[in-house]
């Protein structure tokens, strides 16, 4: 019998104005609710782009697994999402496997060998942040190609060159621009033409139905399937990259090309209630302080408080500016910084943070430590699940840290570098360009990884696969993976529903309670002013895009795919 893929975008947005029905939970637990996303029988991936979705889910229907699909995924997005999909960054992936096997891979981007702590400041010791955020000087070293051939060698079924195929044949054939992605380019068009001058594909105005053609990066492709992982990391791909970043000023070199490593590390596993949460360790911070946050949130009846509420906000508020400041001033490479990640996440560590919180009033930022010192990564990132037929997921999210990275486009290779270099702390006590502050863990150091909030996250419940979730969002991926759960556990939401639900942010400093713009009543904002919580008043952003797997009581998948972009779930 023919399979037949099953596409549907997550459009979603009126379910904001339902929301006040789900306030309205019991304390005992419902049936498992009615699924309002894609439904598939056997496998399913979601992600950014359709094009990128469908790529992976035929990978998957030829019989590939879920690593086969990663692969095909990831280079998928490359071409259809290059707002963040990218060959010239880097990203981090957990999995399961279906024997309840966990692990992940870390394939981060790093410091340059000529990088020193330094090397962003002036000669009084003041920033110069254009260095770090645009152009060559901007990038780290890509980890993405190491990622994807490190996977395939170890879990890989299919041949590189039938995964890439048809990736070759999509920037071959072209990528449709759609509304949203017009409008992301022309927001950026200047600083592509400024950097780059008005040869790359990016530098006319692209409009929504145009299709955008990436003959380079075909070749780039063709090039990786036929030689493999050396041939960007020290062939002719390598030798390309290193002498058209240091023609333009930057750091990076064949040597360090040649050096890259993408690492195999242990996760983060911990509890929470009836849950087994499977998340990425440092230099992640996404599972220490996602495990700090619900960990400090567990002894308190979330469901009976009800969803979106002031106490439910508020409770989840001061847990995250508790975790936000310690994974400021602890958290970095694991292999350059000593990392106490027992302690904190130590029950009774945790219970002492708390000690001081009470429902009648807000705890300022300045009177909780750790320090006045932290971090702050990009939103522009992407995110994407799989779950295949033999019931492997992976969780993978991957970034260039701004919009289009650094914004330069190697022409010759076809893709853009990252600006992951802002990631580090240019100098302690000193903002980098989200307006946030860096610590002495994570100053920068050559070979070092940067820390980063990217926080691809497995969740079991009773021994089995549940729940595989990610998304975007710089600091706030964090707290909008944390809420898509509790989402899902807490309030009875199905996938889609705990997905498009209205989301919030704290993250300790800027001492700011965030809410975006639709979802949240202004009695419920007022009783939270009134408790002395600062709120966002001009600023209402979109907070994430999450897109997420659910496994049915029956075996049957439910996607999540966020209608906050053109995200899209695709199964069989």
């Amino acid at each position: 019998m023919k399979q037949v893929l099953l596409p549907v975008r997550a459009r979603q947005a009126a379910l904001f104005v339902l929301l006040p029905t789900f306030l309205l939970l019991t304390r005992c637990r419902q049936a498992a609710p009615t699924p309002t996303g894609l439904v598939a029988e056997r496998a399913m991936v979601v992600s950014a782009r359709e094009e990128a979705s469908r790529i992976g889910a035929e990978v998957l229907a030829r019989g590939g697994n879920a690593f086969d699909a990663m692969v095909a995924t990831e280079m998928a997005l490359a071409v259809a999402y290059p707002f963040a999909g990218n060959l010239g960054g880097g990203g981090f992936m957990v999995y399961r496997l279906n024997d309840g096997t966990v692990g992940s891979l870390d394939y981060r981007e790093k410091a340059p060998l000529a990088a020193h702590r330094d090397m962003y400041l002036d000669s009084l010791g003041n920033p110069l942040p254009d260095l770090s955020r645009k152009g060559a000087t901007a990038a780290g070293v890509p980890g993405t190609v190491a990622g994807i051939f490190a996977v395939h060698e170890k879990f890989g079924t299919l041949p590189m060159e039938e995964l890439l195929a048809p990736v070759i044949a999509l920037a071959e054939k072209g990528v449709r621009v759609t509304a949203k992605q017009a409008e992301r380019l022309g927001g950026v068009r200047n600083d592509l033409i400024t950097i780059n001058g008005d040869s790359i594909p990016f530098a006319a105005e692209s409009l929504e139905g145009d299709t955008l053609k990436y003959p380079a990066l075909a070749q780039t492709l063709k090039r990786l399937a036929a030689n493999g992982r050396d041939e960007f990391y020290g062939g002719h791909t390598g030798k390309v990259l290193a002498d058209f970043v240091q023609a333009r000023g930057g750091f990076i070199t064949l040597e360090d090309l040649k050096r890259y490593q993408a690492v195999w590390r242990d996760p983060v596993v911990f509890g929470y209630k009836d849950l087994k949460i499977i998340s990425m360790a440092p230099p992640s911070s996404g599972g220490v302080t996602m495990n700090q946050i619900l960990k400090m949130m567990e002894p308190y009846d979330l469901r009976e408080m009800g969803m979106h509420s002031a106490r439910a906000i508020q409770l989840f508020t001061e847990a995250a500016r508790r975790a936000y400041a310690d994974r400021n001033y602890y958290l970095g490479d694991p292999d350059f910084v000593e990392i106490p990640r027992e302690t904190l996440v130590d029950d009774e560590y945790l219970k002492q943070r708390m000690a001081d919180f009470s429902f009648e009033k807000a705890t300022p930022s300045n009177a909780v430590r750790e320090g006045s010192l932290q971090v702050y990564e990009s939103a522009e990132t992407t995110h994407y699940s799989i779950v295949d037929t033999q019931g492997n997921a992976v969780s993978v999210t991957t970034t260039l840290n701004g919009a289009y990275g650094s914004k330069l486009y190697c022409t010759p290779l076809g893709f853009f570098l990252n600006n992951e270099m802002d990631d580090f702390s240019l100098k302690a006590g000193v903002p980098n360009m989200f307006g946030l502050i860096g610590a002495e863990a994570n100053s920068i150091a050559p070979e070092k990884r940067m820390l980063s909030s990217m926080t691809p996250t497995i969740v079991e419940r009773d021994g089995d696969l549940w729940l595989v979730v990610g998304t975007p969002g710089g600091s706030t991926i964090i707290t909008a993976v944390t809420q898509t759960i509790l989402n899902v556990h807490e309030f009875d939401l199905s996938m889609q529903q705990a997905v498009d639900a209205p989301r919030f942010h704290h993250q300790w400093l800027p001492d700011m309670l965030v809410f975006e713009p639709e979802g949240f009543s202004p009695a419920m904002k007022d009783s939270l002013r009134l408790l002395g919580y600062p709120i966002n008043e001009g600023l209402t952003p979109i907070i994430g895009k999450v897109d997420a797997i659910r496994v049915l009581p029956d075996g049957r998948l439910e996607g999540g795919a966020d209608h906050r972009g053109d995200d899209t779930a695709v199964g069989f």
